[in-house]
């Protein structure tokens, strides 16, 4: 079936159709706005696969809520493109909240293994070959180790280190720069 214009095809019919259970106004709808909806959400979330799924989404709730749709609140083919967009959004917004989960599960799995080796059996443990970083850690001088675990496992900043160890604020940082590096060769 050829696409009608936006101007020609009767929006508000088609939801109406959808509402009463008549696939074949689903079927319409979908052939009218598939392609370009398809495109609102590729633009959105940049993956074609996704967008797809989405729209699948979208036709979903346009079937399952088309009863919903309220003509005095606005244009029945805008209510079908903010039901995509707002699809696309929630995905995009989904995949950076994915993202943030990530890191912190990364940053607090390393955060536990810094602070195994506040107990010396853990330390123990590790030296005798369980983990590199233990190696590494202990090739540090003492206070240097001390600044790396107070920032990384305590969560200090540079000024409560230097407080705490009562060294210069300069220094702390040094150490700890200096440190990171160090542990980074070591671990290269």
């Amino acid at each position: 079936m050829p696409q009608r214009t936006p101007s020609s095809f009767d929006y508000d019919a088609a939801l109406a159709g959808c509402a009463a259970g008549r696939r074949e106004s689903l079927r319409q709808l979908y052939e009218q706005e598939g392609a370009r909806l398809l495109g609102v959400a590729q633009r959105i979330v940049r993956d074609t696969g996704q967008a797809e799924d989405i729209v699948h989404d979208a036709f979903l709730q346009v079937w399952t809520r088309a009863g919903s749709f309220d003509p005095a609140l606005g244009s029945a083919r805008g209510w079908v493109y903010s039901i995509t967009r707002n699809l696309a959004l929630n995905a995009v917004r989904d995949r950076r909240e994915q993202a943030l989960d990530d890191d912190a599960t990364q940053a607090l799995e390393a955060r536990e293994a810094l602070a195994a080796w506040r107990d010396d059996a853990a330390l123990q443990t590790l030296k005798d070959g369980a983990s590199r970083i233990g190696f590494c850690l202990e090739k540090l001088d003492p206070e240097r180790r001390h600044c790396i675990l107070h920032a990384y496992v305590d969560g200090l900043s540079h000024g409560e280190i230097a407080r705490r160890l009562g060294t210069p604020l300069g220094t702390v940082k040094a150490w700890i720069k200096r440190s990171l590096q160090a542990l980074r060769e070591c671990l290269a």
